[in-house]
């Protein structure tokens, strides 16, 4: 069985919330729920949403 240290990556976690601007403080009063939040990504932009956008929003002709 590993160690609570081992089974969650406080380390990089830290390192992430300072490079997003997270003061120490800060970062060790969130929750769980609020960190997850905060570091999830967004799914890749895929062809199909920027056609949708190129038929709702065309260039402009000149």
């Amino acid at each position: 069985m590993r160690s609570a240290s081992e089974a969650t990556p406080w380390a990089l976690w830290l390192r992430t919330a300072l490079a997003m601007g997270v003061t120490p403080s800060a970062f060790w009063r969130l929750s769980l729920r609020e960190w997850r939040a905060l570091a999830q990504t967004e799914s890749a932009f895929a062809r199909a949403d920027l056609d949708a956008l190129l038929a709702r929003f065309p260039d402009e002709q000149q």
